[in-house]
């Protein structure tokens, strides 16, 4: 198995410690990764996207989504079928566990099983705080405050 130093990065850089981490686990997870089940990751507009993952034969009482420090977790276990008697199988209906690394302020709103597709939606809210403002030259936001507030 091949790995890539990330040395470097550590040496100049502060705080990319977390895009270190995803990135060396990014490529440890595609060298263990089954591939099961199928998904397709989808950027519907500058701020929503969609998951979609293929399970086929899975309900949603099968089907778990959780989301905790920025990593989404898909799972799916199918309940007992009972004494069935194949003769082929080719619907794999195995257990998975799946794993998503969401950026900052991406939030999951929802999701939905249809046609044995379960989709995934996903918003990415950048807090007001966080957004490009422009800042004039001159001009003082504190004195700014204090000159409405005497006008008032």
């Amino acid at each position: 198995m091949n790995t890539i130093d990330l040395t470097p990065l550590y040496r100049n850089s502060i705080g990319f410690d977390r895009m270190a981490n995803l990135l060396d686990a990014a490529f440890r997870s595609d060298a263990a990764g089954s591939g099961y089940p199928p998904y397709n990751i989808e950027s519907l507009d500058e701020s929503r996207y969609a998951i979609t993952l293929a399970v086929a034969g899975f309900t949603e009482g099968d089907l778990e989504i959780n989301v905790e420090g920025g990593l989404l977790t898909v799972s799916g276990r199918k309940q007992e079928e009972g004494e069935r008697k194949y003769l082929h199988r080719g619907i794999a209906n195995r257990a998975f566990e799946r794993k998503f690394n969401l950026a900052e302020h991406i939030e999951v709103t929802g999701a939905k099983l249809a046609n044995g597709l379960l989709t995934i939606d996903l918003v990415k809210e950048i807090p007001e705080a966080m957004k490009p403002r422009r800042i004039s030259i001159g001009s003082d936001a504190l004195e700014h405050q204090r000159d409405t507030s005497h006008a008032a």
